[in-house]
């Protein structure tokens, strides 16, 4: 990792989407690592990643220098990378004739992106175990639960992460990747649990708008009438 350019790793997180969420950045200098975070009440995922890229931006004083930024948030780098410019050109309407959502995080993150010397943008695999990932999801995670995260500023000789190993962990990509693949079958059901009433949809649309936002809401997709019917008597116990 070339340490000619400052470089960031940043994350979000939100208990329910809209929910209590949290952001988390750190900041590597050759010098020195500055670990940022904070929380919002009633937010989504996504403004949470916006949130932390800006804030981390934001931090770094030497408005020339080159940044290279890390986050596992596909939305944040497809949209600072293609999207934004030709939302700005629409006055912030979508190719569908919608309103950009988040505007305001994205001005706020498209100028400073403007004002600043290059910045490269990296996605990475989540939960994988590349170190720096992994902190600033304990960051958020942390912040978003409402329990204050200890924060370091410091030299980056005597930072305890070694915050510059980007190699992710093979078991935790391979569990992972194995997880993925439990879950792409097709759908025969899904079922919801909100607030000790299960019900089970034909559709995932309909079983997202039953638990988008609602405390304590469990779902599951099931492949089959008899795991539905499982499901459905484990939950009611």
């Amino acid at each position: 990792m070339n340490l000619d350019k400052i470089i960031i790793f940043c994350d979000g997180a939100s208990k329910g989407n809209p929910g209590r969420g949290g952001w988390g950045a750190v900041v590597v200098t050759s010098a020195e690592v500055v670990e940022l975070g904070g929380s919002e009440s009633n937010t989504t995922n996504n403004r949470m990643e916006l949130q932390a890229a800006i804030s981390a931006l934001s931090a770094i004083k030497e408005k020339n220098s080159d940044v290279f930024i890390y986050t596992d948030s596909k939305y944040v780098v497809n949209g600072i990378t293609e999207w934004v410019y030709s939302w700005e050109k629409r006055n912030w309407i979508t190719a569908k004739k919608e309103a950009v959502l988040n505007k305001d995080l994205w001005e706020d993150l498209l100028d400073l992106v403007k004002s600043r010397g290059e910045i490269e943008w990296e996605l990475l695999s989540g939960h994988v175990g590349i170190v720096g990932n992994e902190r600033v999801d304990k960051i958020a995670s942390l912040f978003a639960e409402g329990k204050m995260s200890d924060l370091w500023s410091g030299p980056l000789k005597d930072y305890e992460i070694d915050i510059l190993d980007i190699k992710h962990d093979e078991h935790k990509k391979a569990l992972k990747k194995s997880s993925k693949k439990k879950n792409n079958f097709k759908a025969y059901s899904y079922v919801s649990l909100v607030k000790g009433i299960v019900k089970t949809h034909k559709t995932w649309d309909l079983c997202e708008k039953r638990v988008k936002g609602v405390s304590g809401a469990k779902f599951q997709k099931v492949a089959s009438k008899e795991k539905e019917k499982e499901l459905i008597f484990l939950w009611k116990k």
